[in-house]
């Protein structure tokens, strides 16, 4: 599983340019991106200081999606990110997001389970390669990134139904949590 292998060395030269240490070749940010969502784990280190750089190239990656038109973070929640700088919610922050996208994961993964397991049509002639194309469709909707699942956010019924009750606990859970980031806030 990527989360378990060394993440891929790119190394920053004084000219800007990233040096990929496996394939050595230059790379662009794009060439990065498509990297993790292939599952690896990247780090990004500055060749002259040895700082690590990986946090401002990955935020970097999504800026340039979110101006390409490619929003995926609603605007209420950056301004919640924005607010939570500024609060004593700094530190829960980053645990909640991270334990968040384990749950989207960890379901995700349960869902293409139950949909090859529970599925008689499985075996048919074709149902491989549509299956390869759901997987790759939620994958792209969900932003699969490599990492470690939790508990799953929603379970599945004999039929591979997410259910509605789970989702409705799950806002209501999340809906709590920014009521409380919002009072941290004032």
């Amino acid at each position: 599983m990527a989360q378990s292998e060394k993440p891929l060395l790119i190394k920053r030269y004084a000219s800007r340019r990233l040096y990929n240490t496996e394939t050595s070749d230059y790379v662009t940010l794009e060439d990065i991106a498509e990297f993790i969502r292939d599952g690896r784990n990247v780090q990004i280190i500055d060749l002259k200081s040895g700082d690590d750089l990986t946090r401002q190239y990955l935020l970097q990656i999504i800026a340039e999606h979110e101006s390409r038109g490619e929003n995926m973070l609603p605007v209420n929640v950056l301004n919640d990110l924005v607010r939570s700088y500024a609060t004593q919610a700094t530190s829960m922050v980053p645990e909640f997001l991270a334990s968040s996208f384990d749950m989207l994961r960890e379901s995700q993964a349960q869902m293409m389970e139950k949909m090859t397991k529970a599925n008689p049509l499985a075996t048919m002639p074709g149902m491989e390669a549509m299956r390869a194309q759901q997987e790759a469709f939620l994958k792209a909707m969900t932003g699969q990134m490599a990492g470690m699942g939790t508990t799953p956010a929603t379970s599945a019924d004999e039929d591979g139904d997410v259910g509605g009750e789970d989702l409705d606990e799950i806002k209501r859970q999340l809906a709590e949590l920014q009521q409380k980031l919002s009072k941290l806030g004032k």
